[in-house]
């Protein structure tokens, strides 16, 4: 492959004085990186006639192209493309710029080189500039008039100005974009090879509704082309949008070894008031980042309506792929699907010494948890009335939900703290990657640890969808297993970016597993990967099918950690249909007819509190504690449960 000998052939200095050790260096070695978006919709956004040759503003409006790419490196593009998509003779030749094809590109170049260095001076942030060099706009022979040797000339023209000077002066890498035909694309290729032989090179095509380049050439055959013409990356861009980019990128893989670049359109456009906007939202597209990154692709950007809104929101969404990848962790010893030491200047305490929780795990103790669900306004008093009756019953902790079903309530890690400091019982805070980001995160678990919580649920959290707002917007910059190394790391005393944080939070750490779901492999692999990331122990969603929970803990056992089993007293028929049918929680036909022939609301209650008895007598003897729910506040009912009242 010509790509790969080229590659192997840049020396180790070389790459120093090209600025390579970062960014650069991790997008060729199979790395992520994020790339900018689109210079065309910004510009017009600015007011720009499309009528412009955009090109053309480095010379006339530098300060416009300059504001472009500061705005996209300030929402975390590591890579910048110049402003010099068609700064190509043909082109420029419709505008009667053709005699000015270098000063333009030299012009783009020193703009985006500007800006690097700037927000290298003001945020200590490293950030590369890519040529961009986009189709010629002609059509080549035997279709049309321009042979392959003058389409090989006009790209020469153009990539010579891009790397004139070299590095550090010239462009750092060459991105070939939006190529519509493999002939084009190879004159291309060719062209930066003959002009720029040291650049790298990233070749992407764009591509029809069936996935296929507009010369009818399959993902394939494109990907195995490039590679063997000699681009070091290839991918595909534009498009018809994320979901089309994806499949195409999955279908490359099959064919190169190369890293595989992914920057879509932002959806399609639909017109208004005679305007194609892109309608796809930042967090649509920072969904298929995680999504590329699943199939392969190092570079992730974005085409066509891209804005920094969504850069800004794909960065977040490479950094929750970098936090449950554990790439900030140091690791040094460990089996699989088991914690592995973490590097550090701190050694959280035995687990025994962390909390009550964890001393009576680490006992071989019984525990028992009542969960108590925030309240919907400021007045908690209820609650802490309850806690008190089941502190009091001899209960060993209170878990407290966040925001259950996606609801609008008060604060769990509020509730927390005054159950805490006017009961004196210890409580389990449910933490949910839902509502904060990676800064939140980490504020909040470190602010926790320093008030006294001491037991952490890490979940993923229920959409906004499922609640009363279902239009708030979700972050899940990370979920509940990239939360776990997180709150692990801070045990360790370090932050995300292993920056020592003085001390061990000394949480205990707990997560959720369904063993009721359909997909039980997933969720087996799923508990694995939280038990590697650091979780102690385990808490189950309630368990009605005694069946399914043997078969998950024998599924588990290569990785066993002590399990809570959740058990909930049912109120009625329709609370047992609404767990079935709305939270998904297997229900077997015999607890259905037992609530069924229940006559009375009395005589379901305890019905349902029977039936809560029986799971926990019947799985006393395989797990090492239990969760039981008071459903509406009924608090008395979860304590029969537990046979305390």
């Amino acid at each position: 492959m010509a790509g790969a000998e080229l590659s192997a052939a840049t020396t180790t200095d070389e790459a120093k004085i090209a600025g390579k050790g970062s960014a650069i260096d991790r997008l060729f070695a199979g790395g992520r990186v994020l790339c900018d978006g689109a210079m065309g919709t910004m510009l017009y956004a600015r007011g720009i006639f499309i009528n412009r040759c955009y090109d053309e503003l480095n010379l006339s409006q530098s300060e416009v192209v300059a504001g472009v790419h500061t705005e996209y490196l300030q929402a975390g593009a590591e890579i910048i493309e110049t402003n010099t998509f068609g700064a190509n003779a043909f082109r420029l030749e419709r505008y009667g710029l053709s005699d000015k094809v270098r000063e333009i590109n030299r012009a783009g170049v020193r703009i985006a080189r500007q800006c690097v260095a700037q927000i290298a001076e003001k945020q200590s942030s490293e950030a590369f500039v890519a040529g961009a060099v986009g189709p010629l706009g002609v059509k080549l022979q035997p279709v049309g008039e321009v042979s392959l040797e003058q389409a090989q000339a006009a790209f020469a023209e153009q990539i010579a100005a891009l790397a004139e000077g070299g590095p550090g002066v010239g462009v750092d890498l060459l991105i070939l974009e939006t190529m519509t035909s493999l002939a084009e694309a190879g004159a291309a290729i060719r062209a930066a090879r003959e002009v720029a032989p040291g650049l790298r090179l990233v070749a992407m095509m764009t591509v029809d509704e069936g996935g296929n380049c507009l010369d009818g050439a399959t993902p394939e055959i494109a990907a195995e082309r490039l590679t063997k013409w000699g681009a070091d990356a290839v991918g595909c861009n534009c498009s018809e949008g994320p979901a089309t980019v994806l499949d195409v990128i999955g279908r490359m893989r099959l064919a190169t070894k190369l890293p595989l670049a992914a920057m879509p359109n932002a959806g399609m456009p639909r017109s208004v008031d005679g305007r194609n906007i892109y309608m796809a939202s930042p967090e649509y597209m920072a969904s298929f980042a995680r999504k590329f990154i699943k199939a392969g692709a190092s570079l992730i950007g974005g085409c066509c309506g891209t804005t920094p809104n969504h850069t800004r929101a794909m960065r977040s969404a490479l950094r929750a792929v970098e936090a449950q990848a554990g790439a900030t962790q140091a690791e040094v010893v460990g089996t699989n699907h088991q914690p592995k030491k973490i590097l550090s200047e701190v050694e959280p305490a035995p687990l025994a010494e962390r909390s009550r929780v964890g001393a009576m795990i680490a006992g071989g103790q019984f525990c028992t948890m009542v969960e108590i669900v925030p309240p919907k306004g400021i007045d908690c008093s209820k609650e802490i009335e309850g806690a008190r009756l089941l502190y009091k019953m001899g209960v060993d902790t209170i878990n407290v939900p966040d925001s259950p079903r996606a609801s609008a309530r008060m604060n769990a890690q509020s509730l927390c703290i005054q159950i805490q400091q006017q009961v004196g019982i210890e409580t389990v805070l449910h933490y949910t990657c839902r509502d904060r980001n990676l800064l939140a995160i980490q504020s909040d678990l470190i602010g926790a640890a320093s008030i006294g919580l001491k037991n952490i649920l890490c979940l993923t959290g229920d959409p906004p969808k499922m609640g009363n707002y279902p239009d708030a917007t979700a972050v899940f910059d990370v979920d509940a297993i990239g939360l776990t190394k997180i709150a692990r790391n801070l045990n360790y005393g370090l932050d995300l970016g292993s920056n020592p944080i003085g001390a061990s939070t000394g949480f205990t750490l707990a997560c959720a597993a369904n063993p009721g779901v359909a997909d039980i492999d997933n969720e087996v692999r799923r508990f694995a990967a939280k038990v590697e990331a650091g979780a102690e122990y385990g808490i189950t969603q309630p368990v009605f099918d005694l069946r399914l929970l043997e078969e998950f803990l024998r599924k588990i056992e290569e990785f066993r950690i002590p399990m809570i089993a959740g058990i909930w007293p049912l109120v009625s028929l329709r609370n047992a249909e609404f767990l079935k049918n709305d939270l998904h929680i297997s229900m077997p036909d015999e607890i259905l007819a037992r609530m069924t022939a229940a006559e009375t609301p009395e005589a379901a209650r305890a019905e349902g509190i029977l039936i809560a008895q029986e799971m926990l007598s019947k799985t006393r003897g395989m797990v090492q504690g239990c969760q039981v729910s008071a459903p509406f506040g009924k608090y008395s009912a979860a304590a029969q449960v537990l046979g305390l009242a």
